[in-house]
């Protein structure tokens, strides 16, 4: 027992605190489940800017690594094809090279910095609405039954007021009773009367505790009433089955609106299997052309997938706002479908668009078809075969692999098979000299050269 007493009186006295605060500040929930939540992902996007993450970037992710290794398998093919060379040729003079040494490839840098921060921002953005989109879900519903209990409410007052009670007298002994989700609203209010409060400072008192705009309405009416006087009761009875009406007809409203809700929601995962279908099929093909825009730019250099993956979470963030406009009249409604919308979105993206945190832990290897020397644009006679397997060694079956050549020429995207190989046949350029086929699955990639002669090579 005296456990449950201790317990009861820090219970009072956090909320005595709590009110006192609350009072003197006016602290409202926006504070807590939008403000609180603000400053927190802000802080998850600093410390993530802090530790070395950035958002990926042309310049990095393409103009850096991509155009050094091209550059290092374009030289190296270079130097076997001169010491080929040199070894026929000393080997007609009936002369022997001296082998050699290898040089020893410098180790990778683990430092580098971390191109993922798309990928924390979604996830601070999240954390920034789900608390305020909870909220606002969780008081529209209390909003929505306090609405139907003050209807009820009205038309128990009614039925008292015809037995001949005041309205002050009806309502102090109705707040006696169970109102349901405005029983605390009515006891404060009949306290205020009993303390001396006129009725119409008590009911529009307890109509700023509702904060419903449709009760408020009401409470206008009930107030005028009880002081022009006349047949109050009837009143009341009328403004209760008006209430209600009017309560129903908003319910059969957002019911019939709830079909834009599956529309977007629709268009959402119409937009994603889109561009699904356009980073596996169609760019691809057009990226393995060498196709070039107007300044000179490759497709193949551009990250199509990044892109396509920033636009779907834009659209599901500002799709999610306009739902909750169209369908429920408030923005702030919206922030629940913006939520729901950018984590399915995200998941979708990162299986099929960006395999985020699946690319580290391939390992792309060429098996067979390096090195080969044909004429320009004419296929492979032998296709170039990858090897995709996970850090343990296990191929990994069913896995997008994005093909391209550099500086131009035809290649096709495909999957791998259920050994985790993935087979090509590009064509190269019309041009002589070195062609840099690229495999990437995930983040990883995987090289192999192909020899273009010239006309009289």
């Amino acid at each position: 027992m005296n456990i449950e007493r201790s317990i009861e009186k820090h219970h009072l006295t956090i909320a005595r605190y709590v009110q006192i605060l609350t009072l003197r500040y006016d602290i409202k929930r926006e504070y807590l489940t939008l403000g609180i939540p603000v400053i927190i992902a802000f802080m998850i996007l600093m410390m993530a800017v802090l530790t070395g993450h950035s958002f990926v970037t042309d310049e990095a992710s393409e103009a850096g690594p991509a155009v050094s290794d091209e550059a290092a398998a374009k030289q190296a093919a270079y130097e076997a094809l001169v010491a080929e060379l040199e070894a026929a040729e000393a080997a007609e003079r009936g002369e022997t090279l001296p082998a050699e040494e290898e040089e020893v490839e410098p180790e990778p840098d683990d430092d580098k910095p971390k191109d993922d921060l798309d990928h924390i921002m979604v996830f601070a953005i999240l954390v920034a609405i789900i608390p305020y989109s909870i909220d606002s879900f969780l008081e529209k519903r209390k909003l929505q039954k306090r609405e139907i209990a003050f209807s009820e409410f009205l038309y128990k007052l009614s039925e008292l007021m015809r037995g001949g009670i005041d309205p002050v007298k009806g309502f102090i002994n109705l707040s006696k009773t169970n109102l349901g989700a405005i029983s605390s609203h009515a006891q404060d209010a009949a306290s205020s009367m009993v303390l001396g409060k006129s009725f119409d400072e008590s009911m529009h008192r307890m109509s700023a505790s509702m904060k419903s705009r449709l009760v408020a309405r009401y409470i206008d009416v009930v107030v005028q009433a009880a002081y022009t006087g006349g047949n109050v009761a009837d009143l009341l009875f009328r403004t209760s089955e008006d209430m209600r009406s009017v309560i129903a007809i908003q319910r059969e409203k957002e019911a019939d609106l709830k079909q834009y809700i599956v529309i977007f929601y629709l268009a959402q995962g119409i937009i994603v299997m889109l561009t699904y279908i356009l980073s596996t099929s169609l760019l691809p093909l057009i990226q393995g052309v060498g196709m070039e825009m107007l300044g000179g730019a490759g497709l193949s250099d551009i990250d199509f997938e990044r892109g396509f993956f920033h636009m779907i979470i834009l659209n599901a963030l500002f799709g999610g706002l306009i739902v909750g406009l169209i369908t429920e009249g408030e923005i702030k409604h919206g922030f629940k479908h913006s939520a729901v919308l950018i984590a399915l979105s995200y998941i979708a993206c990162v299986t099929l668009l960006l395999p985020a945190g699946a690319g580290d832990s391939y390992i792309v290897s060429v098996v067979s078809g390096d090195g080969q020397e044909v004429f320009g644009g004419i296929p492979l006679q032998q296709p170039i075969i990858f090897n995709v397997t996970d850090p343990d060694g296990n191929p990994v079956p069913g896995t997008f692999v994005k093909m391209t050549i550099s500086p131009d020429g035809i290649i096709t995207s495909s999957m791998t098979e259920d050994d985790g190989t993935v087979s090509v046949t590009p064509i190269p350029g019309s041009d002589a000299g070195t062609y840099i086929v690229t495999a990437t699955a995930g983040e990883s990639k995987g090289t192999a050269t192909i020899i273009v002669g010239g006309e009289d090579g």
